[in-house]
C-alpha cells in the first residue's frame, strides 16, 4: 500500500470553511531579548559574553533583526551595545542591529556613534507613547508629541541612521492622532512604523484592523514603509496577536526567549519560530532551539516550566496508554513523519528532540514494553506485569531508577526460581 500523502492524513479547518487565512510569503522577526525582554522585573542581566552567545544563536535561527540594547541608558548599555555590534562585523553574522531611543537626541546620539565607531548601520527605534490615557497621564498633547517626532526622526536620519518610528500603546491610540503622527514620522524620514501593544490590552480582531487601518494609510501615502508588530502577553493573547497582525500585513514581528519582558512578558520567541514554520512563512534551521532558550533561561535566571510549549520538559513526552499507543504503531510502520505528528501538533524532531513514552498510572503493557526495549532491558511477560502494577499503584510517573528496581527485583527472583 502506497503511503498516504500528509494532506490526506490531517484535515485542516484553517484552509477550510467560511473563514480562510490568508498569509504572505513570508515575514521577518526582530529579537527583543536583549533590550524589552531584560526589562523583567526578575531577570539577571547576563554577562556580556553571554549577551555574546545569545546573538550568535539568534543568527543561527535565521532571525533578521536584534535588539542589541539602549545605549543612552548609561555605560554598561552603551559597552553592550558597543561590543555586539563589533560581534556582528568581526564574525560577520548576517543579523542586523537595532537600538531603543526615546524621542530624544540623548538617546539617540549614542546610537549614531557606536554606529560610526563599529562600521554597522543601526537601526534607531525611536518610542513615544501615543494613546490618549498616556497622553493625559504625562500631560502631553498632540502637538507635543508630533514636536518630538519630527525632531528625533530628522535628527536620527540625520546621523545616518534607518529609523523605526514606534508609537506605544497603539492599539489605545486614535486614528485621528496616529495618521497625524506617522504621516509626520513618514515625512521626516522614517522607513518603518512599530505598532505596539504595550501593555497587553489587544484582542485578534483588534491587531487585525489596526495593522490592517496602518497598511492603508501607508498606501494612501505612497510610500514603501515596513510594519512591525510588537507584543505583550498580559492577557495570554500575544501568539495569537501576533498571527493576527503577521495576517493583516506585519512585515515584521518581535518576540523574546522564553517571553521573558515587562510585567509577565512579550511573545516567546520560540513559539513564533515554530508557528511561523509551520504556517509555511519560514524555513528555519531550529535544532538550537533547546540551546537558545536553555542559554537565556539560565543567564536571566528564569526557569522553564514542565509544561511550557514546545521546549517544556513534557512537551513530547507522554504516559496514557492510548497516546503512547498510537506512537507505537507508527514507529513499527517504519514512519518517522507520522511518529511525530499523530499525537503531537509540533514535531519534536524540527528542535532535536523526540517523542518520548513514560510509564505512570494511566499507562498500559504497550508503553512498559516500549520502554524497556528502547533501552534494551528485558520485557518478559514478567517484568511488564511487575512494572505495570507498580505504574497502577503511583500517584506520579515511575522514575527510571525505580523501573530499573523492578526489572532487577523480578530477573532476581525468576534467578532464584531456577536454582
Amino acid at each position: 500500500m502506497s503511503q498516504p500523502r500528509e494532506t490526506e492524513l490531517i484535515y485542516d479547518w484553517a484552509e477550510s470553511g467560511p473563514r480562510r487565512a490568508e498569509w504572505p510569503g513570508h515575514v521577518m522577526l526582530d529579537d527583543e531579548t536583549l533590550r524589552d525582554g531584560l526589562q523583567s522585573p526578575s531577570v539577571i542581566d547576563p554577562p556580556l559574553e553571554t549577551k555574546v552567545e545569545l546573538l550568535h544563536l539568534m543568527d543561527r535561527l535565521g532571525i533578521e533583526t536584534a535588539d542589541v540594547g539602549l545605549p543612552g541608558a548609561g555605560p554598561r548599555q552603551l559597552e553592550a551595545v558597543t561590543r555586539l555590534c563589533r560581534e556582528i562585523a568581526d564574525e560577520g553574522l548576517a543579523i542586523r542591529p537595532n537600538c531603543a531611543a526615546r524621542t530624544m537626541m540623548v538617546d539617540i546620539q549614542p546610537i549614531a556613534e557606536v554606529s560610526q565607531k563599529t562600521g554597522v548601520p543601526i537601526e534607531a527605534c525611536v518610542f513615544i507613547g501615543s494613546s490618549p490615557i498616556r497622553q493625559y497621564a504625562e500631560e502631553w498633547d498632540v502637538e507635543h508629541i508630533l514636536r518630538h517626532t519630527r525632531e528625533a526622526v530628522e535628527f536620527a536620519v540625520g546621523e545616518g541612521l534607518p529609523v523605526m518610528y514606534v508609537t506605544e500603546d497603539t492599539v489605545r491610540s486614535s486614528p485621528e492622532h496616529l495618521k497625524i503622527l506617522l504621516s509626520a514620522a513618514a515625512d521626516a524620514g522614517a522607513q518603518r512604523f512599530c505598532l505596539c501593544d504595550t501593555v497587553g490590552a489587544a484582542v485578534p480582531e483588534g491587531v487585525m484592523n489596526l495593522v490592517a487601518w496602518v497598511k492603508g494609510l501607508v498606501e494612501e501615502l505612497g510610500l514603501d514603509i515596513g510594519i512591525d508588530w510588537h507584543g505583550h502577553r498580559d492577557r495570554g493573547l500575544d501568539v495569537a496577536n501576533t498571527l493576527a497582525a503577521v495576517q493583516a500585513g506585519a512585515t515584521r514581528v518581535h518576540g523574546t526567549a522564553l517571553g521573558i519582558g515587562e510585567r509577565v512578558g512579550n511573545t516567546p520567541m520560540e513559539q513564533l519560530l515554530v508557528n511561523l514554520k509551520l504556517l509555511g512563512l519560514r524555513d528555519d534551521d531550529l535544532t538550537c532551539l533547546p540551546e537558545y532558550v536553555d542559554l537565556a533561561g539560565s543567564a536571566t535566571g528564569v526557569p522553564i516550566n514542565v509544561n511550557t510549549p514546545i521546549i517544556g520538559r513534557d512537551a513530547f513526552r507522554t504516559a496514557t496508554g492510548v497516546h503512547a499507543a498510537a506512537v507505537i504503531k507508527a514507529e513499527r510502520k517504519g514512519d518517522a513523519w507520522l511518529a511525530d505528528r499523530v499525537y503531537s501538533g509540533v514535531p519534536a524532531s524540527w528542535i532535536g528532540r523526540n517523542q518520548e513514552i513514560e510509564i505512570g498510572p494511566m499507562s498500559g503493557g504497550s508503553n512498559v514494553t516500549y520502554y524497556l526495549r528502547s533501552r534494551e532491558l528485558a520485557a518478559s511477560p514478567e517484568v511488564v506485569r511487575a512494572v505495570l502494577n507498580a505504574a497502577k499503584k503511583s500517584s506520579r510517573l515511575l522514575e527510571e531508577h525505580e523501573i530499573l528496581d523492578i526489572v532487577r527485583s523480578v530477573e532476581s527472583d525468576t534467578d532464584a526460581d531456577h536454582t
